[in-house]
């Protein structure tokens, strides 16, 4: 007897029946970016394919989505008005508060919102939270940044998705939710985010690149993973319901080591520099773009996260390539 695994590998409908890893449409959430002003579809030149949108044009781009199976988004506000105490992060009147409450207003519930909780995009210094003898201060941050998840929840958001990587924004976020009749707002935890290179293209998107220093003192050192265990946990303890580990290419085996040591759905997010590394290699004609890109999406999956956001995602479903 000569043991043969090709057997199993001879043609693709073999090959379908016995894979081990397998994705859905359902897995994806897309992201965007939301401005002021009317009529905005501006690329980001550092993202190709990816727009800044005004609420009215992100109104046209959604229902067209809808048609191909994207029903949940995550926003986030780029080109507000700056300042060192970030008020306008939960300022009703924002463009996530109006792009909430429009998009509810036309979808309902056959939209599922997401909301990014950061201060980095409504800061003059372009840091996560607010600053205080030259440091990124953790608990007066997390004033404002619970004040910005309570306004998005207010609005209509259906989740909110805090990636400040502030000590106990988990925690504070839940109990003012909570205690504001909100407890059925769900909470999606950047809980394993690295102080990572790969960010690039976001900021020049959602324009909030430091101004001073790095990120290094709250996000993640790029060398630890049992660090990111233990924020993982304090998360799922402090009330999270969904742990996100970020970015997600070069972290895999984080992504894994989360999943193996919770219950809780694990998500990872294929990062602005993933993507524009990928867009721009097919662009120039380097690389086979669906192939490259569902090898990444089977990496995360296999790799252990049932939720992926990534901007490929129009891509993938307008093509069918799942």
């Amino acid at each position: 007897m000569e043991v043969r695994p090709r057997r199993l590998r001879k043609t693709s409908i073999i090959r379908d029946l016995i894979a081990e890893t397998r994705l859905s449409n359902d897995m994806f959430i897309y992201p965007y970016f939301i401005c002021k002003g009317v009529g905005v579809v501006n690329e980001i030149k550092s993202m190709p394919g990816i727009n800044h949108y005004s609420t009215d044009t992100l109104l046209i781009d959604v229902e067209e989505g809808l048609k191909i199976g994207i029903n949940k988004i995550l926003l986030f506000g780029a080109n507000e008005m700056k300042s060192d105490n970030g008020s306008t992060a939960y300022d009703q009147n924002n463009v996530i508060g109006k792009s909430i409450r429009a998009l509810k207003a036309k979808f309902g519930d056959d939209i599922y919102i997401i909301t990014d909780v950061c201060l980095c995009g409504y800061t003059s210094h372009g840091h996560c939270g607010l600053i205080k003898d030259g440091y990124v201060d953790n608990d007066s941050s997390l004033e404002v940044i619970t004040a910005m998840a309570l306004m998005h929840a207010e609005a209509g958001a259906d989740m909110v998705s805090p990636s400040d990587m502030m000590d106990g924004r988990v925690g504070a976020i839940r109990e003012v939710l909570d205690d504001n009749g909100f407890e059925n707002t769900a909470l999606m935890s950047y809980a394993v985010k690295y102080a990572s290179a790969y960010y690039g293209p976001f900021r020049d998107a959602a324009d909030c690149t430091p101004q001073g220093g790095d990120r290094k003192s709250y996000q993640m050192d790029v060398r630890n993973i049992k660090e990111g265990l233990k924020e993982a946990e304090l998360d799922e303890l402090e009330g999270a319901d969904i742990l996100m580990v970020k970015p997600a290419l070069a972290y895999l085996d984080v992504i894994k080591s989360v999943k193996d040591s919770t219950n809780l759905p694990v998500a990872c997010y294929n990062v602005s520099g993933e993507y524009s590394m990928v867009k721009n290699a097919a662009i120039a004609g380097l690389i086979d773009e669906k192939a490259i890109v569902m090898e990444n999406m089977y990496a995360f999956a296999r790799a252990g996260a049932s939720i992926i956001i990534s901007y490929h995602t129009k891509d993938i479903l307008k093509n069918g390539w799942i």
